[in-house]
């Protein structure tokens, strides 16, 4: 392990680059519902990167304001079905999940029903019709309704096992969450973040994570700090600057 986690990670690259690979990338921002100062820088840094980024969105509370700031982004924004309300509807002894085990799957089918055609409403073709279930959790019987809403996509949190969970549905999930959520939800820090970075790419070069799967950031713009904006911008800059690196159109991460 280099002193520097940015020699790491190059280095990293650089085992991508030397294998003749691109090393894929894929960003999702969740819990966005009006525009902002915090929507606004993130959306700002996608753009003056030329980074597609996938806007996870809450519907029962997103409202036009939210579209009308979309409509003026770049075409490479995406918006994607974050449930319904983005409530906790576990057990008081169970992890927090809106799309809780032991809800009636008539329940939960008709909330995201309804998420999806409310984002459809608000965003039309800038959709793409992907659960990002709040808190990346659900139970697996509910995978299996999700075509039948309109739903073909899916995204939780660290590697998949399976590119399809169910039949018509693709999974591309994120790996690396920069936010320190149990330690005052600041930023991890360079080496944790950068080290998680570099992990999930060595485990695809040599195998033991699916190859396939794009290496994805999960950021939450409502909660950044000074530090991890400032990281953003250093790690968008490294990428840009090494030729390994590539960010696929959301359209195709999430082709079947």
């Amino acid at each position: 392990m280099a002193a520097d986690p940015w020699v790491d990670l190059t280095a990293e690259l650089d085992a991508w680059a030397a294998a003749g690979r691109a090393a894929s990338f894929w960003w999702r921002d969740d819990d966005a519902t009006a525009p902002s100062p915090a929507l606004d820088r993130l959306l700002g840094r996608a753009e003056a990167c030329g980074v597609p980024l996938a806007l996870a969105v809450i519907p029962a509370t997103a409202g036009p304001a939210l579209g009308d700031r979309l409509a003026a982004a770049p075409a490479g924004i995406r918006v994607l079905v974050h449930g319904w309300s983005h409530g906790n509807h576990a057990r008081p002894d169970k992890k927090k999940s809106e799309l809780a085990c032991g809800r009636p799957m008539a329940e939960m089918t008709a909330d995201l029903t309804r998420g999806r055609a409310r984002l459809d409403e608000l965003f039309g073709p800038r959709l793409l019709p992907v659960l990002t279930p709040p808190w990346n959790r659900l139970p697996a019987p509910l995978i299996r309704e999700l075509p039948a809403i309109g739903i073909n996509g899916l995204s939780r949190f660290k590697p998949r096992k399976t590119r399809t969970p169910a039949p018509g549905v693709v999974e591309v999930n994120t790996h690396i969450d920069p936010i320190d959520w149990h330690g005052g939800r600041g930023f991890t820090g360079e080496v944790a973040a950068l080290g998680a970075i570099a992990a999930h790419l060595a485990a695809r070069r040599t195998g033991r994570a699916d190859p396939t799967e794009p290496t994805g950031l999960l950021t939450h713009h409502l909660v950044h700090d000074q530090a991890l904006d400032g990281f953003l911008d250093r790690l968008m800059a490294h990428f840009a600057a090494h030729p390994a690196v590539i960010w696929p159109d959301l359209q195709t991460v999430f082709a079947a």
